[in-house]
């Protein structure tokens, strides 16, 4: 716990904003950013004795007083202010870490994976709730962990999703039970290198001990290099074959016991039953019964912005994928798909590739671009001779590709791309598709 120390908030973000509240309780609290587009945050921030600075020049604002920064997740690492509190050896953390220090004793399950942890975080939750545990939802989903300290009791439950970019800044964070879903490349234009990528998630592991619980996917090479010298127990979840749960002639095994069957789960696909089958390790780590995860199953639609059916209109379904940020979430959504599919791409241009789509596109009738990336995708499509039509915004390629749907295919938005060139979050620009299929109606 901290008290009166002189603290260094980075970022007016979601998480920046939660973690300056907490600590404004019993410290000298500063919080920066470049800019600030709600002036009512910050007047509600100063009544609670923050000093808030909206400047491009915050390494101007800093120096050797402060005994500790808190960085947005979404702060780069090579930021002036972070280099400058490392030369200061001045402790860099972020709002999970704070968090973590005014806990009661309470059991952490920690999900992380380039692809699937959303949807993980959110089955397993439900599983716990549905069984009547004393559980909580944080991290990278729903509200911050600082937010909730005050609900939170010994003995509680905490379910938390946990992005490479909260990853980066703890310190004596500990989860009891951590899960891996998967590696993919990803987040490079953050960390550098894929290799700095990957040495970044096996943080999720750090302060486990042997009485600790690793849950992972045996069907991911590179997950299972990477975790052979974990000092936890090991326990993995495969669909290539047999694992501590697996699926077996269309049912998931667990224990030698038949958990559930496939047809009997609401959500479909390979990468549906693999982020399932990690949460269900989860769910018998805490004894909870088969019934209790066949009734979550029996009812769960989904998670909002991944693979998200909308609605049907003349014969066209329609999904939204928004979170799909990067090139391997669009392909996990194109394999979910066996029929026509009219795709829009488009977003924040990072530099990536999109040549890894290709083997995934026959079910694709035409691609729709919008975006910084739109010439490159456009460029992409006419080099594989697929059909393409460039547009400015997600309005005027929902339009696009209604228009060249036929009757029976799939509209989905999986745009493979950030959403920042235009949006301040994947989640706007799902709730924006959404409201322009709404007017098609």
């Amino acid at each position: 716990m901290f008290k009166d120390k002189k603290i260094f908030v980075l970022g007016l973000g979601k998480s920046g904003k939660s973690v300056a509240k907490l600590l404004a309780k019993d410290n000298h609290v500063l919080i920066t950013d470049v800019k600030c587009d709600n002036l009512d945050e910050v007047k509600e921030l100063e009544k609670l004795g923050i000093n808030v600075i909206i400047t491009k020049d915050q390494i101007s604002i800093f120096d050797d007083s402060y005994d500790c920064v808190v960085k947005n997740p979404g702060v780069k690492i090579d930021h002036p202010v972070v280099l400058m509190a490392k030369k200061f050896n001045i402790p860099v953390i972020t709002e999970l870490e704070v968090a973590y220090r005014y806990l009661p004793e309470v059991k952490i399950v920690g999900i992380t994976g380039s692809n699937g942890k959303t949807t993980t975080t959110t089955i397993a939750y439900e599983f716990l709730k549905k069984a009547g545990l004393p559980v909580h939802l944080a991290g990278n989903i729903g509200l911050p962990l600082c937010d909730q300290i005050d609900d939170i009791k010994k003995g509680d439950v905490l379910v938390v999703e946990i992005s490479s970019h909260q990853l980066v800044n703890l310190d004596k964070f500990k989860v009891d039970v951590a899960v891996l879903t998967n590696l993919f490349q990803v987040h490079l234009d953050f960390f550098g290198t894929y290799e700095k990528y990957k040495l970044n998630k096996l943080r999720i592991f750090n302060n486990q001990d042997e009485n600790s619980l690793a849950i992972l996917n045996k069907g991911d090479e590179e997950v299972c290099e990477l975790t052979k010298g974990l000092k936890a127990k090991k326990i993995y979840f495969s669909s290539k074959g047999e694992a501590d749960i697996y699926i077996d002639n269309g049912s998931i095994i667990y224990n030698h016991e038949k958990v559930v069957e496939l047809s009997d789960i609401r959500v479909k696909g390979i990468h549906n039953y693999e982020n399932i089958m990690a949460a269900i390790l989860v769910a018998k780590e805490f004894n909870i019964s088969n019934q209790v995860i066949r009734e979550v199953l029996n009812n769960f639609a989904g998670v909002e912005h991944r693979i998200e059916f909308v609605t049907k209109l003349n014969g066209r379904e329609f999904y939204n994928d928004s979170k799909a940020t990067n090139v391997d979430s669009t392909i996990t959504a194109l394999k979910s798909f066996d029929n026509e599919v009219v795709l829009i791409l488009g977003g924040l241009d990072r530099g990536h590739s999109f040549d890894s789509l290709l083997p995934y596109l026959k079910h694709v009738k035409h691609i729709v671009c919008y975006g910084e990336t739109k010439d490159r995708i456009k460029k992409f499509a006419d080099e594989n001779h697929i059909d393409v039509t460039v547009t400015n915004n997600l309005e005027e390629a929902t339009h696009a590709a209604y228009n060249i749907s036929l009757e029976g295919d799939t509209i989905l938005l999986s745009p493979a791309c950030a959403s920042w060139d235009q949006y301040k979050s994947f989640e706007e620009r799902g709730d924006e598709f959404k409201k322009i299929v709404s007017s098609l109606v």
